[in-house]
């Protein structure tokens, strides 16, 4: 998997894009990737919240809050959660940065944040932590300037997981570690933006290898997140996975989903299975754009969504 970043979507419910599983014949031929947004824009010097800890029992529990330089607040919110496989990255990666000017420019502060990885802990602890980031962040939003009623969880690869996993969760409590802080305060968002992000973990093998050109070796670094296969350990992987939570009348916020078709390492069929399955159970509650060409990480092509994603928020947390 990879890092992180965000922005997408113009009128939920639609989707753009192929909304069934394609033939086992799909080809695979990225193409050559475009720049990340807001790269040339000047990141600020500092955050004005660094490094700050949102819990105690791990180091990696810490995140960077940066607020617009422009206008009074109390600003809306981006909790930006970084990729890696669940195995690597960091807050202050390429893209989690990159997306930073993009989203002050638009008037949003945004908090980057760490979580615990699978050499340290298996699941459920990375997401147990960006619960515990998102209460951090409400329980304390008069003090940080922010709107606790405006919250975007925006991710890539494996940080669009754990951004899925707040917006579908919200109703399991079993999720929100009182140990962690904040005990009582909602975890919940108001809006997903979900990049190439994996949606049932016992589906994606299996996708991936109806995809010509892709390998056909398991994913290692769900195994890593699990403490096992999926197969040997299917209760865990449906637990880690998104689409699990997807009931009828659960209340959901809407989400922004976008996919490259030429991806080999989360395979696009994962975002068109999650957004059927939201639109199933909250009709107009998911929008899909499958980009053409568009692979992982640095190969997907975040500027042909880019206005998109930032339609989608304002809409999404109503702003003006």
């Amino acid at each position: 998997m990879a890092v992180l970043l965000a922005i997408v979507a113009i009128g939920c419910g639609s989707a753009t894009g192929p909304t069934a599983t394609p033939a086992a014949s799909t080809s695979v031929t990225p193409t050559v990737p475009t720049q990340v947004p807001g790269a040339n824009a000047s990141l600020p010097a500092m955050p004005a919240a660094d490094n700050v800890p949102y819990a105690t029992q791990s180091e990696a529990q810490r995140l960077d809050l940066y607020v617009p330089s422009t206008g009074s607040g109390p600003y809306p919110l981006a909790v930006l959660i970084h990729g890696g496989g669940w195995t690597a990255g960091d807050k202050r990666g390429e893209l989690p940065l990159s997306a930073v000017p993009w989203l002050l420019e638009h008037g949003y502060a945004v908090a980057n944040v760490n979580y615990r990885l699978a050499s340290e802990a298996t699941f459920p602890a990375p997401l147990l932590d960006v619960k515990a980031a998102v209460r951090h962040l409400r329980g304390n939003a008069g003090q940080l300037n922010v709107d606790p009623q405006r919250v975007a969880a925006i991710g890539e690869s494996a940080g669009a997981h754990l951004a899925l996993l707040l917006g579908t969760t919200a109703e399991e409590p079993s999720f929100d570690d009182a140990a962690l802080g904040n005990a009582g305060v909602s975890s919940a968002v108001q809006a997903v933006v979900d990049y190439y992000g994996p949606a049932d973990l016992a589906t994606s093998d299996g996708q991936r290898r109806l995809n010509r050109g892709c390998p056909a070796e398991p994913d290692p670094n769900i195994a890593l997140l699990l403490g096992a296969s999926p197969s040997a350990a299917p209760d865990r992987a449906a637990a880690a996975s998104p689409v699990t939570y997807l009931h009828q009348g659960r209340e959901l916020p809407p989400f922004f989903i976008t996919h490259g078709d030429a991806d080999c390492v989360v395979p696009f069929q994962q975002s068109m299975e999650l957004h059927d399955a939201i639109e199933q159970v909250a009709p107009g509650r998911s929008t899909l754009k499958i980009v053409p060409g568009s692979g992982h990480y640095l190969d997907f092509d975040f500027n042909s969504v880019k206005d998109a994603v930032t339609s989608f928020l304002a809409s999404s947390l109503q702003i003006n």
